[in-house]
């Protein structure tokens, strides 16, 4: 899994938290381009009524999911 780098730690002699560095930046740019269409496809899905209102077993749900998600995602 990818994580996003964070920023380094306090320099004790400034205070101030020390900056990434342009690789750092550069990896932290594109793990949000690629996680951007995920979220944006889940905070859609939240407003499903369909979803909400499921009544089948949630085996055949998360393939639903999935599926919704996939056609967004390629959509957008």
């Amino acid at each position: 899994m990818a994580v996003p780098q964070r920023r380094r730690r306090k320099d004790p002699d400034t205070g101030r938290f020390r900056t990434l560095s342009g690789f750092q930046k550069r990896a932290n740019e594109a793990h949000a381009r690629r996680r951007g269409p995920g979220e944006r496809a889940n905070a859609e899905l939240r407003n499903w009524r369909e979803l909400r209102k499921i009544r089948s077993s949630p085996n055949t749900a998360d393939k639903l999911i999935t599926a919704v998600q996939t056609l967004m995602i390629t959509n957008a």
